[in-house]
């Protein structure tokens, strides 16, 4: 322990010990580790490249991968027995630090459901937690359809939009609702015509 903060080790095995497979590992993903950032890059763009129009090629997934790195940003990685990538989370802080925003979080198709994405945003949690955030939020776009917020007049009648919030399809907000986050607000339009950016955040403190 340094300077009042749990080491990011230990944080990973706390969180990892007899919940998520043994195979697995968390760590930080690095600036000279060339190989873990084309991986996570790789995973970036083919796990949204069908559902967003944030990567569209693989340089500017390489980009989002890179600017993760710098300080005080969070850049962590999920690897397999064999040392492979499944999957990846960034954190940058907001609001001197009170605040933190996951961006993003992917998991490779064929390691979802087995409890890595959970993984990986605990170990979030814990991190900003130790650095004395307060609050995690995130923005998760709906750019197909597949939640009551999008195609409508989010300027009508937006309170009783938002507290019937549905979601179907792929779109990720059971998956934070299950991690205790909840729906804060959206933009509309944010990705163009109908597809809003939807806000979701916790109390981590």
């Amino acid at each position: 322990m340094e300077g009042g903060l749990v080491s990011r080790e230990v944080i990973s095995f706390a969180i990892l010990e007899g919940r998520y497979p043994t195979t697995m590992r968390i760590t930080d993903l690095s600036r000279d580790d060339a190989s873990g950032i084309t991986q996570a890059a790789n995973l970036l763009h083919e796990s949204f490249r069908s559902r967003s129009s944030a990567w569209p090629d693989i340089g500017s997934a390489q980009n989002e991968v890179i600017l993760s790195l710098g300080s005080p940003k969070i850049s962590r990685v999920a690897l397999d027995e064999s040392g492979r990538v499944v999957g990846w989370v960034g954190a940058q802080p907001q609001y001197d630090g009170l605040v933190w925003e996951i961006h993003p979080l992917v998991v490779a198709p064929q390691s979802r459901r087995r409890g890595i994405g959970r993984a990986l945003v605990r170990d979030v949690e814990a991190l900003v937690g130790a650095r004395g955030g307060l609050t995690l939020w995130l923005g998760s776009d709906d750019e197909l359809g597949e939640t009551s917020l999008a195609n409508v007049d989010l300027y009508a009648g937006l309170p009783a939009r938002l507290s019937g919030f549905r979601s179907g399809g792929e779109h990720p907000a059971p998956f934070y609702e299950r991690l205790g986050f909840h729906l804060v607000g959206v933009l509309p339009d944010a990705n163009g015509r109908g597809k809003p950016d939807i806000f979701f955040a916790k109390w981590i403190g």
